[in-house]
């Protein structure tokens, strides 16, 4: 933790705050609530704004920050910015291009960290999600060693002060640790992590490589019948963490926070009301 106690220091220097904004919405929201929640956001206190390409909202996530720099309620030194190099483009030719134009998207020069979306090529192209007749993604074939090697260079670049990764495991964490000439390592891992899926072996695997774990999902898993089941109970209604909520007089969501932050981990909240 640094001095002010909300932000913690990645391994290149930089340093992270330890609450963040989700900015990933489901299709049925309207992308112009992500303008308003952001900039909402910002006026509050947050700095840390958590995106990606995937999302399809980064024109107005980025609309929102300018709105925030323009009226005086911070200056872009402030803002922590996260996005993410989508599926189809990791292979090593594709990585600037991609990079380069989330910036352009979000008016901004650089952003602060850049981290690989999933550990996953699918096939280049238009499509994020581009499927054979069977409905299956079509695959890539990609050395993601080669794949961290062009974010090095994004990084050299000045377009990214850090770059990290997310949804990896720890055997393919540890092929990019081994990657003979490794020049800069991952600052973070970016997994789901809650009470209900702790990570602690890989909290402790990357904690032991100086690598930052940072939660989405924190307040439980996403309630959408493609990425959990629908009949596991919800986190926030657990009788457990309700009953220790009301004995500290705070909420459910507010104890599974400050759960992760007591961990050493960097926590990404995600709102819309």
């Amino acid at each position: 933790m640094d001095p002010k106690g909300q932000r913690v220091k990645l391994n290149d220097g930089h340093f992270i705050p330890v609450l963040g904004l989700g900015t990933a919405v489901p299709p049925e929201i309207p992308k112009s609530e992500a303008l308003e929640v952001t900039k909402f956001a910002i006026e509050v206190g947050f700095c840390h704004i958590d995106c990606a390409h995937m999302y399809r909202n980064e024109e107005q996530v980025g609309q929102a920050i300018q709105s925030k720099i323009a009226d005086g309620t911070v200056k872009r030194e402030d803002i922590f910015y996260t996005s993410k190099l989508w599926c189809t483009f990791l292979r090593p030719e594709l990585v600037r291009p991609a990079l380069e134009k989330s910036l352009k998207t979000l008016q901004l020069d650089y952003i602060d960290l850049y981290i690989i979306h999933f550990p996953l090529a699918v096939k280049p192209g238009e499509e994020l999600l581009p499927k054979d007749e069977n409905g299956k993604l079509i695959s890539d074939s990609v050395d993601l060693c080669h794949t961290c090697e062009a974010l090095e260079k994004c990084k050299d670049a000045g377009l990214t002060k850090s770059i990290g990764v997310s949804n990896f495991n720890h055997k393919q964490l540890e092929k990019i640790l081994n990657k003979p000439g490794l020049k800069y390592k991952p600052v973070c891992n970016q997994v789901e992590c809650h009470p209900y899926l702790n990570q602690s072996k890989l909290l402790d695997f990357c904690k032991s490589h100086d690598i930052v774990l940072v939660a989405y999902g924190a307040l439980g898993s996403q309630r959408i019948k493609e990425w959990v089941n629908l009949n596991l109970p919800v986190l926030l209604e657990d009788s457990v963490l309700c009953a220790f909520a009301k004995k500290h007089k705070q909420t459910p969501a507010l104890v599974v926070l400050r759960y992760q932050i007591q961990r050493g981990v960097v926590v990404l909240a995600k709102s819309y009301n």
